[in-house]
Order: structure tokens, then sequence, then C-alpha cells
């Protein structure tokens, strides 16, 4: 362990992980960071081995701060057969071919009436973080899983909760608390519903969670589900809303770039593609060393906890030219925003989709939308990063 390593805190992460991340991948890409309790696997190659190794790296991590928060196991803590199982429970609804032919008419009236809202505004500003991206993205996953009752506030609270859990490596007793009691509300509301939708099944993604990809009769009880379902509410509000702002951000910090979608809507596709990997909306996958793990001279021993960095191997120098550059006009080549290996992420095609809607309705109805001069965007976060605030004028 070198004295850089000792001396990264959790703060500087959250502050700017990419000036250390940088490090790390030139001197050490595999790290044992004690602030956070876990090596560190940096560079594309290193993040590669880790999330797609599975005879050397299994995704049953002791002690992990998800298991520990959301009541696992999950299916992002789960190796083989109980990891597919709970895979095909959701392929149904998530399958990029299904995604394509509903993912408009869902997200599409959602975007339009929480653009009315701010049009409604005489000032002609917004913040599009809490008032427009957020609640698009917690809508429309709110509608596809089955949770249409529940109003915004309440998914963006259970949201923003369940965070504080997923990312307490350091073990810290108020983030613990906070997802706790989040977590203790989403069970009270939820289980009723759920013990209804293993009787009487729906279309909706819960009720598929509880009963697909079983035999007949015998479906998955609420407590094999829950866990899951709110790595689900955390992950699928988080890419696909706090993506589309940090994208935003990119376009309208270099308005030529915002001009070129503009005049060619053909490239909002590259343009999600390309936000994604420059701020990656999560930033790492864990895993656990099976057994002595060598890399380029680095032993990480057995039984290890790892985090394999996504949101690094996305700005690793031998893939991307100038990484740190939002830039829709690069060569468009595969990048590990959306994790790799078995547990690539299987809403990758609704986050894609619902970025774009909420994207381009935006950019066709404030085509002279700018950044707020009078407000600094800040990013904040490592295992999940974007603007705290996008305060815009029109």
């Amino acid at each position: 362990m070198s004295t850089f390593t000792e001396s990264i805190t959790v703060e500087d992460l959250e502050f700017d992980p990419y000036p250390i991340y940088a490090r790390l991948r030139s001197e050490e890409p595999f790290a044992w960071v004690p602030a956070v309790n876990l090596w560190l696997a940096t560079s594309a190659d290193a993040v590669d081995l880790v999330a797609t190794r599975t005879d050397l790296f299994s995704a049953v991590v002791d002690g992990s701060p998800l298991d520990l928060s959301f009541g696992g196991p999950t299916i992002l803590t789960v190796d083989g057969d109980d990891h597919l199982d709970k895979r095909r429970s959701l392929d149904t609804k998530y399958r990029p071919r299904t995604v394509e032919g509903y993912i408009d008419a869902l997200v599409q009236p959602i975007a339009d009436d929480y653009l009315a809202r701010i049009l409604d505004r005489d000032d002609r500003r917004a913040e599009l973080v809490a008032d427009y991206f957020e609640p698009i993205s917690v809508l429309s996953l709110g509608a596809v899983l089955g949770l249409g009752h529940l109003s915004a506030d309440t998914l963006r609270e259970w949201f923003h909760g369940l965070a504080m859990g997923a990312i307490n490596f350091e073990r810290d007793p108020e983030k613990q608390a906070i997802n706790d009691a989040t977590a203790s509300a989403i069970d009270a509301e939820l289980r009723p519903y759920m013990e209804h939708l293993r009787l009487e099944p729906d279309d909706s993604t819960i009720s598929h969670m509880l009963t697909t990809g079983r035999p007949a009769g015998e479906p998955r009880t609420v407590d094999e589900v829950l866990p899951s379902l709110k790595v689900i509410i955390l992950g699928g509000m988080q890419e696909p809303g706090h993506g589309a702002a940090s994208c935003l951000y990119g376009l309208l910090a270099d308005r030529e770039q915002w001009e070129l979608v503009l005049a060619e809507p053909e490239r909002w596709d590259d343009a999600v593609h390309e936000g994604l990997r420059w701020v990656a909306p999560i930033g790492t996958q864990t895993r656990q060393a099976r057994e002595d793990v060598q890399f380029q001279g680095i032993t990480i021993p057995a039984g290890s906890p790892v985090g394999a960095v996504v949101a690094s191997a996305c700005h690793d120098e031998s893939l991307f030219d100038n990484p740190g550059i939002f830039d829709i006009r690069r060569t468009r080549r595969p990048n590990a925003a959306f994790g790799l290996g078995p547990h690539f992420c299987a809403g990758h095609a609704f986050a894609r989709g619902q970025e774009r809607i909420a994207l381009q309705t935006l950019a066709e109805a404030l085509p002279g939308l700018t950044l707020d001069p009078g407000h600094e965007v800040r990013m904040r976060g490592w295992e999940f990063r974007a603007p705290e605030a996008l305060p815009v004028r029109w």
C-alpha cells in the first residue's frame, strides 16, 4: 500500500474521483484504499478482469453494503444459477427490442408534463435535476415496475435514502440509519401489494419478478424479490435521470456540440452514449477474490473485496483520447458505464431510451437553453455521480 492510497479520503472521491483514478491507473491499477475498505481496480484491463472472470472474482461479497442495507442477497450479489434466475425475471420487460416497443409511449407523456410545468414559469429559469430529470426518471421506472400509484416525491425519497446504504463502504452509522429508515418504509408500503401480485399477477416488472421463470404455481417469495427490487429502484432511477443531467451539462458547456445535436437529431444516441462514458452515473461493480489473483506484479489476496471502477475504465487513456473531455464527435466505441460481464445492466436499453426522450423533448422546446451564468454547476459522488443541480435559463 502506497502513501498515496493511504491519503485518499471518501471526501476526496466524492468531490472528484477522476484525478485519483488517473494516478491509480498509471501507478497502481489494483490498489488497496483503506478509506473505502476496498481494492480498487481502475485500468480498463483490471476492471475487465474483475467484472468478467467469474472464476477469479465472485459477486458474493462478505459484508456487502448492498446485502446489509437491502436485506440481500440481491441480483447484483449472487452468481451462477441464482443470478440467472433473478435475471430471467427481468427479461420480459427489459429486452432491448421489447423496450423499443413501449419506451416512447411510456416516457413522452411524463416528459411533456414536466416540460409544461417548466414553461409555465414567468422567469424562464429552472433547476433541471430536481424539477425535470429526476421526476421523469422515477415516474417512468415506477410505471413499468407497477408503482404508478406512488408520487415522484416518494420515489425520489426512496432513491436518495437507499443510495446512502449502497455506497456505505466506510460503515458510516448516519448513512446507514438513513438507508434503514428508507428500506423499512419501502417494506411497509410494498409487502401487501407484492403479496397481492403473487396471487393475481399482472404485466408489471414486480409481478414478473415474483412469477416469471419459475414452474407454474411456484412464485418467488416477497423476501426473495424485495432486495433486488430495491437495487432496481436505486440503479434504475440513477442511471437515466442523472445520466441525462450530466449529458446536458456537457452539451450546454460546449455550444458547438449543443448546436450540433439541434441540427442533427440523429446524434442524440451518440450524445447519450458519450455522456454515460464521460460521467458514469454508477461508478463501480463490487466483487470478492475467490483466490489469490496476480495482476502486473500485484497480488490481490483471496477473500479481498474489490471495486471494479467502471467510471475509471471509461476514462482509460488506452481506449479514449482526452477522456476527460465530453465530445459527441469522438469515434463511438463500447464503454463500461453499464458494467461488464454477467452483471451488465439489464435495464440499459430502458435507461438509454429514457435519457434520449427527456433530452430531446427539452431541446426541441427550448432551443435557446443555456446554463445559468449566476450559478456554478458542481458534480459530486464516486459511487453515484451527477450534477448536484443544473440551473438553466432560456
